[in-house]
This record gives C-alpha cells, sequence and structure tokens, in this order.
C-alpha cells in the first residue's frame, strides 16, 4: 500500500494519549454514576434521517458535514455526528415503556466533515448526558450541576467559565420568530446565500451562521432574551436561583441561541480561552419537542455533550500505569515455571511483565525500561531451593523468598 496515513481528519490514540482519554471518559463516568446515569450505547451509523430531521435540513451539520452514503441496498446513513439525536431514537425504539425519569450517559466516537483545527477532528470523541422526562427547571439545574461537576474534577476550576441564556417557550419563539424574520429582511442585501435560505426555512439558524457579513447583522439583531413571556421568566429565574443555590458561576450571554424549534427554555456552555481563540468544551441544553419532532411522545429532555479532545488537552497529566512486577525466567525450566507463575500473580491482581528472551542481564534492563518495581527471576538454583529471587529495582536488594510466600512479599510493590 502506498499510504498507510490514516484518512484526513482522524489519527491513532496512542497509548499516551489514550491515557488521558481515558481519564477524561473514566472520571465523567464516576462523577455521573453519583447522579444516578446509566450509560447505553447507540450504533455508529443511524438512518441519515436520524439526523435530518433532528438537526434540521438546513444545518450545516446535514448539509456541509455529515458523512452520508448508501448501503448496498440503497438505504441512506449516516455516520453519527452528534449523539442525543441517537439517544431520542433509542427511547422510542426501546425505552419508551420504561418509567420516568430516565438518566442516561454515552461515550464514544462522532464524525464531521469540518474544517479541523486543534482539538476538533473529523472523527472524535464526546461524552454525553440525556435526562428524560422531567418538564421542570431542576432537571436543567441538575444537568448544569452535573457538568460544572465533571470538569472540577478534572481540574479544570478557573479554565472554563458557564454562559447561560433562556430561549424561551414555544409562544416565546414564535412571537420572537416574527420579530427576528422583520429585522434580517431589511437586511437582505447583508446576508450570505446561507442565510437568506435560512430566512425562508428557518430564521433563527440565521442566529447560528459563521459567515462573517451575518455576524455583522446578527450583531445589532433583536434578543430573544428581551422577549420571553412571562412564564419563560419565571423557569429561567428558577434556573439561575437553583445554580445561585448550588455555588455553580455563570454569565449571561443573550446571543447563546440553538436554532430548532424543538430546543426551548436553557442553553448553557461551559467556554474557555486557554488555548487562544475562545472554545466550547461542554454544551447542552433543554429540548422537550425533540422526541415528539421523531415520531415518538411528547417527553422533556434536557442533557449536554462534552468534547473529549479538547478536554484531554486541558488536563493535568493523569496518574501513571500501574507499575509492574517483572518475571525473569532463566533456562528452559525457569521459562515454563516463570510463564505459570505470571498466571498466577495476575490472578492475585498484580500487574506483571514477563521476560520471554535474552539473558539474565538483558531481561532485567528491559525490565527496569519497563518501569518495574521489582523483578523475580526464576533459574534452576531458585526451582531447587523451592524459592525465587526478588530484586527490587530501585535499590538493587534482593530478597530468596519461598513460592508459598511471594505473594505476601510482593504486596510492598503494589
Amino acid at each position: 500500500m502506498k499510504n498507510l496515513k490514516p484518512p484526513r481528519g482522524t489519527y491513532d490514540i496512542l497509548p499516551q494519549d489514550h491515557r488521558r482519554h481515558c481519564h477524561v471518559g473514566d472520571t465523567a463516568e464516576g462523577i455521573t454514576a453519583l447522579y444516578g446515569f446509566e450509560e447505553m450505547a447507540t450504533p455508529i451509523f443511524e438512518s441519515t434521517d436520524v439526523f435530518s430531521r433532528t438537526l434540521g435540513e438546513t444545518s450545516d451539520v446535514v448539509t456541509k458535514e455529515m458523512y452520508a452514503f448508501e448501503d448496498k441496498k440503497g438505504r441512506p446513513l449516516a455516520l453519527r455526528p452528534e449523539g442525543t439525536a441517537g439517544v431520542a431514537r433509542a427511547f422510542i425504539c426501546g425505552l419508551r415503556s420504561e418509567p420516568l425519569p430516565l438518566k442516561l450517559f454515552y461515550r464514544g466516537a462522532m464524525f464531521r466533515y469540518e474544517r479541523m483545527q486543534k482539538g476538533r477532528q473529523r472523527q472524535f470523541h464526546q461524552f454525553g448526558v440525556e435526562l428524560l422526562g422531567v418538564a421542570e427547571p431542576a432537571a436543567d439545574v441538575e444537568t448544569v450541576v452535573l457538568g460544572a461537576h465533571v470538569l472540577d474534577a478534572l481540574g479544570l476550576t478557573g479554565k472554563v467559565s458557564l454562559q447561560l441564556n433562556s430561549l424561551g417557550d414555544t409562544e416565546t419563539r414564535t412571537a420572537y420568530r416574527r420579530v427576528l424574520v422583520d429585522f434580517l429582511s431589511a437586511h437582505k442585501s447583508d446576508l450570505s446565500e446561507d442565510s437568506l435560505d435560512r430566512l425562508e426555512r428557518n430564521p433563527l439558524r440565521v442566529l447560528d451562521s459563521k459567515d462573517p457579513g451575518d455576524k455583522a447583522v446578527v450583531a445589532g439583531a433583536p434578543k430573544l432574551s428581551d422577549h420571553l413571556n412571562a412564564a419563560s421568566e419565571d423557569f429561567f429565574a428558577a434556573v439561575t436561583k437553583g445554580l445561585d443555590a448550588s455555588g455553580v458561576r455563570y454569565e449571561i450571554n443573550p446571543t447563546l441561541v440553538r436554532g430548532l424549534d424543538y430546543y426551548c427554555h436553557t442553553a448553557f456552555e461551559f467556554v474557555t480561552d486557554t488555548r487562544g481563540a475562545q472554545g466550547t468544551v461542554l454544551a447542552g441544553g433543554r429540548y422537550d419537542g425533540l422526541i415528539e419532532t421523531m415520531g415518538g411522545p411528547s417527553t422533556p429532555g434536557v442533557g449536554w455533550a462534552a468534547g473529549v479532545e479538547r478536554i484531554a488537552m486541558m488536563i493535568d497529566e493523569p496518574p501513571a500505569p500501574i507499575r509492574s512486577i517483572a518475571v525473569v525466567p532463566v533456562g528452559d525450566d525457569g521459562q515454563a515455571e516463570g510463564q505459570v507463575l505470571a498466571g498466577k500473580l495476575r490472578r492475585a491482581g498484580f500487574a506483571v511483565e514477563f521476560g520471554f528472551s535474552g539473558n539474565l542481564k538483558k531481561r532485567l534492563s528491559r525490565a527496569n525500561k519497563a518501569g518495574a518495581r521489582a523483578a523475580v527471576i526464576i533459574g534452576d538454583d531458585e526451582m531447587a531451593k523451592g524459592m525465587a529471587k526478588v530484586q527490587n529495582m530501585e535499590t538493587g536488594d534482593q530478597a530468596d523468598v519461598e513460592f508459598s510466600s511471594l505473594e505476601d512479599h510482593l504486596a510492598r510493590y503494589r
């Protein structure tokens, strides 16, 4: 093969980076368990309709970024670009009879064909949570607090800030849409072609535009937060009161929006500027209309997703792997006995490196490079005595230890 490099936008996660990735996911999993969330997984590819209906036909993800293809029978499929739509589909297909609320989390690879940046590739990884079946603002509070707790546990306190906004209820958004359309229609000549199309089909999507000209127009647009009805104001007040009581600091950002109709009330993002330009590390909100949009029963929901790569770049070096015990056999008989001993020690909970080849000096050298704390040397002399020679790899001290006492002796090296 001429080109063995990973496809553009993908990369190999080698051991040191993988430890960081796992530390992010494992830490998040441990914290979410404290809140009663259970893990689930959805397929890496789904029917294209799952995402086009939920992300919106006019969204950049669907029109420009989704990896869509047909299988051998011509069925339209897509690699998942995000996790919430798959969880909603799974709820409709297999979880709708379960008692509510449902607390679910997922972790895995997502795929988007977009301009690559540091910490954002075309294959990337997310950790996300979804809380289904609770319409009250307390669910929004718990979900945001959970996100803050995860980031705190990863040592990111002080490196991220929470931005918060209200998108209002359906009545608010319908009224605001009319005001926004009137404003944008007066600035058609300054809008991009994509935004002109969205103005006709889904005007709130214009607020998400990354086009510089669109951004200049949107900067002067009426703010959704200035058009909240009484019910929406009360909902948002309950959310901010709950966050205040929980000690979670936030900043109101009236430009933080979600363009699709099924989003409502709370929208939030944890952002950082520690890597130059401001970047989002964890984002979410309430999506009460999503499951109904997909053909399921009316079911409120709120959740968030976090970018594993971006967070992994921000955290301190995670704990090193467990340092091992090296079993170093000498001679053919020692080789066989060493493999048996290595198996016994592993079943007893020790991390064990096995010296496969070379003389004693070379095997001890490899054990040292592997970071072993102790070496268990077994040769003809040791076997004749019913003992193994245990060498402390840091001091060089050696001791003869009976096989029956070996596990107890090695306990100090765990």
